[in-house]
């Protein structure tokens, strides 16, 4: 009696058991966001740390991509061997490492290493995260509990974002000395040690996907999972239903992303793929790797550059909340285009702004008016905005649940490789073409993509909202 009163009158579910195990899974998604902010308060700082030119500090800010895209490649596909469960345990200990290590890093050769360690976590956590997520959740709920993943990344970003200004601001600046006798910017790297210890532990407790459990003929312990989280007399329906969508007696393998018929890619994957490099080419991780680059180099001080991040980080978070109210009513689809055509315009009046600035030779960096540098700050906090509600988010919702049952892990191998491959030439390319074309031209480049991104959304994205996986799969 007591368990049928725990179960959502609306759907039969034990809601509050789905929420708490989503939310685990999530914390990847909070690293993800960590670790990638926190490299944004200390590019200076390693630029003197380690005496490196514009192209050696790209690779030093950039070096993690590659292991992201590694860690994207290889964790669906080792996820379907050995289970999402123990993959991303892997990944909480990375996670701990790569953040103790990047902090002790006396050279560029031994940052880079640890850096690409932890992309290897982060790569992991942002396909591993939603693909989780999308397998326990209840298909009414799906989009809203699989962007938890990306409120998670928004407030790690803005947690890093906040706790580098406070480090910087009680230091004196990210190269100063501060506890112990180690640099301010050692001690931004160790504070994602904590997040990351409580990543490890919370994932004890939760269960195996059930589907995975039935892609590895595991029944019984399939069975009883969908039991904790759904009502026990669907949990016979529900495994019978995961394995209609499975060819029988084998796990999914990569090979399957291909037609048997033609041996082409499925078109769902070229879809899934285009999107994932769309999202970067907007350049929304300028903002998030370089933004205190960024600000002073339109005029900013270092601790006002820091606290523009803290503000641009503060509107990620309110409009990510914003996306988990409207994802599941509005739908994915419409997100994408209003979101697609938002971004192009916000960034189109960023490029005007910075492409009219007077340089000062003085400083090296431009000189904004106090008008035109609120403007540039409210254009810069419409495209976070912009971004937050939609491509954000529902990136991942889409990757998490617009593929099969059979061929779910490979396809988020191949599109979460060119996702952080194409996050990587962007953040490589940031700061060489500050140092050639400057800030205009450069913003006006991204403008372009959000423009191509709102066209292809409009031609080839089909809606997922209020589909089951299974259903997904029957007409993949």
């Amino acid at each position: 009696m007591a368990q049928q009163q725990s179960l959502a009158s609306s759907g039969g579910e034990n809601l509050g058991r789905v929420i708490l195990i989503s939310t685990s899974a999530a914390i990847g998604g909070f690293l993800f966001g960590f670790d990638s902010g926190v490299i944004n308060g200390t590019v200076d700082a390693l630029r003197g740390a380690f005496n490196s030119d514009a192209v050696g500090t790209g690779f030093n800010v950039a070096s993690m991509l590659l292991g992201c895209a590694i860690g994207a490649f290889f964790a669906g596909t080792l996820a379907d061997k050995f289970g999402r469960k123990l993959v991303l345990i892997v990944t909480a200990l990375t996670f701990i490492v790569s953040a103790w290590g990047s902090g002790i890093s006396g050279s560029s050769m031994e940052f880079v290493f640890y850096r690409v360690l932890g992309g290897l976590a982060v790569g992991a956590a942002s396909i591993l995260g939603p693909a989780y997520i999308s397998e326990i959740a209840p298909s009414r709920i799906r989009g809203r509990l699989t962007s938890l993943q990306q409120l998670m990344i928004v407030l790690g970003l803005f947690a890093a974002f906040l706790s580098n200004y406070y480090l910087a601001d009680v230091a004196g600046g990210a190269a100063a000395e501060f506890w112990m006798g180690y640099q301010t910017w050692q001690w931004m790297f160790w504070m994602e040690m904590l997040p990351a210890t409580v990543f490890f532990v919370t994932l004890l407790f939760i269960p195996e996907s059930p589907r995975y459990l039935v892609a590895a003929g595991k029944l019984d312990e399939a069975k009883a999972v969908l039991a904790s989280i759904s009502h026990p007399n669907d949990a016979e329906s529900k495994v019978a239903d995961i394995q209609a969508t499975l060819e029988k007696d084998r796990k999914p393998r990569l090979s399957d992303i291909l037609n048997k018929v033609t041996g082409k890619l499925h078109p769902v994957i070229w879809v899934g793929i285009v999107l994932s490099i769309l999202q970067q080419f907007t350049g929304i991780n300028v903002v998030m790797y370089y933004g205190a680059t960024l600000w002073q180099a339109a005029g900013f001080t270092e601790s006002d550059a820091l606290m523009q991040n803290v503000i641009i980080g503060a509107v990620n978070v309110s409009f990510t909340f914003l996306a988990i109210a409207l994802v599941d009513k509005v739908g994915r689809k419409a997100l994408l285009l209003v979101g697609a055509l938002g971004q192009a315009v916000m960034l189109g009046i960023m490029a005007l702004i910075f492409g009219m600035a007077e340089f000062n030779p003085e400083t090296g960096n431009l000189a904004l008016s106090d008008n035109m540098g609120l403007y540039a700050l409210l254009a810069a906090m419409g495209y976070i905005g912009f971004f937050a509600t939609t491509w954000g988010p529902v990136l991942w919702v889409m990757l998490g649940e617009m593929f099969p049952n059979q061929f779910r892990g490979a396809a988020l191998a191949v599109c979460g490789i060119l996702h952080w491959t194409s996050n990587f030439a962007i953040t490589m390319s940031f700061p060489i073409m500050l140092a050639t074309i400057g800030l205009g031209y450069s913003y006006g480049i991204y403008a372009a993509f959000g423009v191509l991104a709102y066209f292809v959304v409009r031609k080839f994205v089909t809606e997922t909202k209020g589909r089951t996986l299974e259903q997904m799969s029957s007409e993949g």
